[in-house]
């Protein structure tokens, strides 16, 4: 009995060596070790993907609500009532001073100038250029949401200035729009717009790369598609 045993515990052996040796011949282990490489690769890029996704979403989030609410506040602009605020001011420039404005083309204001501006109109011309007449100089101060300016008669020294704020959603608007917000506000829509890109690209392979496991993924990104090209091609004209 021990020895049937015995002989049918080393046929059994002899068996599970006979198909570990033909696997081998197949080339199966190493067909295993490879599809472990290809899951570590798909781990590692996963992992990448996520971190540029996390990262890019947090760097652009608060830029990404400002420019869909303005987006929506530009889209109505008819429709959102603002009284522009005018207010108007008058100066007259010291003689020492009006002896001084001797500039042409388009050569800022004399730095005393500026400043005794500033302080008697709270009007900063500083570094701006100006335009140069023979009767006066004109300085124009753009700026999100507003304009200004200052006209300086060179014969007299009257100073004449205007300011018109047209309210913080006209504010909002320009900042969308970039229109007379400086440079730091030009860079920061670059940079931006680039986190918006690597955004929406690492969106675009994470989904990718979940698909299959979620079927209703590329039918949806085709309508997101298919929407604005109808629209553009059936309704603008």
């Amino acid at each position: 009995m021990d020895a049937r045993l015995l002989n049918a515990g080393l046929q059994k052996d002899d068996a599970g060596a006979a198909v570990r040796a033909a696997r081998s011949a197949r080339g199966e282990p190493a067909q295993a070790s490879g599809g472990r490489a290809s899951r570590k690769r798909r781990s590692w890029w996963l992992k990448q993907l996520h971190s540029w996704h996390w990262i890019s979403a947090a760097v652009s989030l608060v830029g990404m609500m400002l420019f869909a609410v303005t987006g929506i506040t530009l889209n109505h602009a008819g429709s959102i009532s603002a009284t522009p605020r005018v207010t108007e001011s008058a100066a007259v420039l010291p003689p020492p001073l009006l002896a001084r404005l001797k500039g042409e083309d388009a050569a800022p204001l004399p730095d005393a100038v500026a400043s005794h501006l500033r302080s008697s109109l709270d009007m900063d011309v500083r570094g701006l250029p100006a335009e140069w007449s023979d009767e006066d100089v004109y300085v124009a101060m753009p700026g999100p949401g507003r304009d200004a300016w200052v006209s300086i008669d060179r014969a007299s020294g009257a100073v004449t200035a205007e300011k018109t704020d047209r309210g913080w959603v006209s504010y909002l608007n320009d900042l969308h729009k970039g229109r007379n917000a400086g440079s730091a506000w030009f860079w920061f829509i670059d940079i931006f717009a680039v986190a918006c890109v690597v955004f929406t690209l690492t969106g675009l392979v994470l989904l990718q790369m979940h698909a299959r496991h979620r079927p209703s993924t590329w039918p949806i990104v085709g309508l997101g598609l298919a929407i604005p090209v109808i629209l553009a091609i059936f309704f603008i004209h």
